[in-house]
C-alpha cells in the first residue's frame, strides 16, 4: 500500500511544485525588460493578470476534482465504457465554459477595472496580457478535465511530464518573443498561450498512445445523458461551493492584513508562502487519496478503502511533523530566502509560531478532501467548510479588537482544525463500515 501511495503522490508533488513556475517565469522575464518606463509596472501587470486568471480558473477546479473521483470509481468497477463517458462529459463541459469565457472577455475586463486601480497604466498592461491569454481557456480547462481523468485512472506520471514540458515551452517562447522580437508583455502572453496548447496537444497524443483503445466506447449521446450530467453537476456544485469558501477565507485574510499596520501585509504574505509550500506536498497525497479511495469505493472493496485511508493519514501525519521541525529550526532562514527586508523578517518571527501549527491542524483537511473527492461524497466537504468558514469570521471579528494580527492567525488555525475535525467525524461512519 505504501508503494502505491508514493507512486501516485510523488509525481503529483512534482507537478504541484511546477504550478507557480508559470507565473514566476513570466514575472522574471518582464522584470528584466529593457524599457524606458519602470519594470515594476510590467511586474505589477503580470501579477494582476495572473490574479484574474487564478480567480477565474480556481472556480472551475471542479473539472479536475470531480472528474478524478468519478473516473477512479469507474476504474475500480472496471467499467471502461463509463470511464470514457466521464472523460467525454468533462471535456464537453470544459469546452462550453471556455467558449463562454472567451465570449465574455470584455465584460470580465470591465468588471476587473472596477475593482483594480489603473495606477501608472498597470491595468492597461494587464489587460493586454489578459486579452491574449484568455484564448488559452479551452486548453487550460481541457487540461483540467484530462488531468482529473488521468489521476482517476491511477496515472500521475503523465500529468507530471506534461507540467514540466509546459514550463520548458513557456520559458523558450516567452524569451524568444520578448528578447528576439521585442514583444514585451504581449510576448510573455503568447509564450504562455503556446505552452498551454502544447500541453493540451501533447496530452492528447499521450492519451492516444496509452488509452486509444478506449475510443471504441466513445458515445456522445450517452456521455451527455441528463441523469449522469445531473449527478456530475450535483457533486461539482458542492466542490464549487467548497472552493468559493476557500477563496473567501484566503482573500479576506489578505484584505484584513492590508488594513493592519505596516508591515503586517508583507509579513502575512511571506508566512502564507510557508502554508502554500506545505500545501503542495499535502495535495500530492490528497491526489493519491482521490485515485485509491475512488478506486476501492468503486470496486466496493471496503477493506482496502479503510486501509488506504489509514495509510494516507499516517503519511500525512509524518509529513506534517517533518514540516513542523523544518519550520521550527529553519523558518527564519526560509524567510530570508524570500526577502532581505530586516524589518519584515523581525516582525514575521513573532508570528512563526502560528505557521508551526498549520501542518498539524491542516493535514487531515487536505487529505480528507482527496478521500471524499475520490468517493464523490462532496456534501461532507461542503458542510464542513461552511461551518469552518463561519468559525473563521466569528473568531476573527470577535478577537480582532484585542489581538489584531494574532486574531487573524487564531481564526485561520481554527478554520483549518475545524475542517479537519468535522470531515473526519462526518465521514467516519461512511468509511469505516464493514460493507459499502
Amino acid at each position: 500500500m505504501n508503494k502505491r501511495i508514493l507512486s501516485l503522490a510523488l509525481p503529483n508533488i512534482i507537478t504541484n511544485l511546477t504550478v507557480p513556475l508559470l507565473g514566476m517565469v513570466d514575472t522574471a522575464i518582464v522584470g528584466h525588460l529593457d524599457t524606458e518606463g519602470s519594470n515594476t509596472d510590467y511586474i505589477g501587470a503580470i501579477a494582476v493578470g495572473t490574479m484574474i486568471f487564478n480567480f477565474i480558473y480556481w472556480n472551475f477546479g471542479f473539472l479536475r476534482m470531480g472528474t478524478s473521483g468519478f473516473t477512479a470509481q469507474a476504474y475500480g468497477a472496471r467499467d471502461l465504457k463509463e470511464s470514457m463517458n466521464i472523460l467525454t462529459r468533462a471535456l464537453f463541459i470544459a469546452i462550453l465554459i471556455a467558449l463562454s469565457l472567451i465570449i465574455l472577455q470584455y465584460p470580465i475586463s470591465i468588471l476587473t477595472r472596477s475593482f483594480i486601480e489603473n495606477k501608472n497604466g498597470v491595468m492597461d498592461l494587464a489587460l493586454r496580457y489578459f486579452f491574449i491569454l484568455i484564448w488559452a481557456a479551452p486548453a487550460t480547462l481541457g487540461m483540467y478535465a484530462l488531468k482529473g481523468w488521468l489521476i482517476g485512472m491511477q496515472d500521475s506520471k503523465t500529468p507530471m511530464f506534461i507540467a514540466i514540458m509546459i514550463n520548458l515551452v513557456n520559458i523558450f517562447f516567452s524569451l524568444l518573443f520578448v528578447i528576439k522580437f521585442k514583444m514585451k508583455i504581449e510576448g510573455v502572453a503568447y509564450g504562455t498561450l503556446i505552452a498551454q496548447y502544447t500541453g493540451l496537444f501533447t496530452t492528447i497524443i499521450f492519451w492516444q498512445v496509452k488509452y486509444g483503445k478506449l475510443k471504441k466506447y466513445f458515445n456522445i449521446k450517452e456521455s451527455i445523458d441528463w441523469q449522469k450530467m445531473k449527478l456530475f453537476f450535483k457533486v461539482n456544485s458542492d466542490i464549487f461551493l467548497r472552493t468559493t469558501c476557500l477563496i473567501l477565507v484566503t482573500t479576506y485574510f489578505t484584505i484584513a492584513s492590508s488594513k493592519m499596520q505596516y508591515p503586517i501585509l508583507a509579513v502575512n504574505a511571506l508566512l502564507m508562502q510557508l502554508f502554500t509550500l506545505f500545501s503542495y506536498f499535502m495535495d500530492g497525497f490528497a491526489y493519491a487519496a482521490e485515485s485509491l479511495c475512488g478506486r476501492y469505493y468503486g470496486a466496493k472493496d471496503s477493506k482496502n478503502l479503510q486501509k488506504s485511508v489509514k495509510y494516507i493519514l499516517s503519511w500525512g501525519l509524518g509529513i506534517s511533523l517533518v514540516f513542523m521541525i523544518l519550520y521550527f529550526f529553519f523558518g527564519e532562514n526560509i524567510l530570508r530566502i524570500l526577502t532581505d527586508k530586516e524589518n519584515v523578517i523581525s516582525v514575521a518571527k513573532n508570528y512563526l509560531v502560528w505557521v508551526l501549527l498549520i501542518p498539524l491542524t491542516g493535514f487531515v483537511a487536505f487529505l480528507y478532501d482527496g478521500i471524499l473527492i475520490g468517493m464523490t461524497k462532496s456534501a461532507i466537504m461542503r458542510n464542513a467548510i461552511f461551518i469552518a468558514t463561519a468559525l473563521f469570521f466569528i473568531i476573527f471579528l470577535g478577537l480582532s479588537p484585542f489581538f489584531s494580527n494574532s486574531a487573524l492567525w487564531i481564526a485561520f488555525i481554527t478554520y483549518l482544525l475545524g475542517r479537519s475535525v468535522l470531515m473526519a467525524v462526518f465521514s467516519r461512519k461512511l468509511i469505516f463500515t464493514n460493507k459499502l
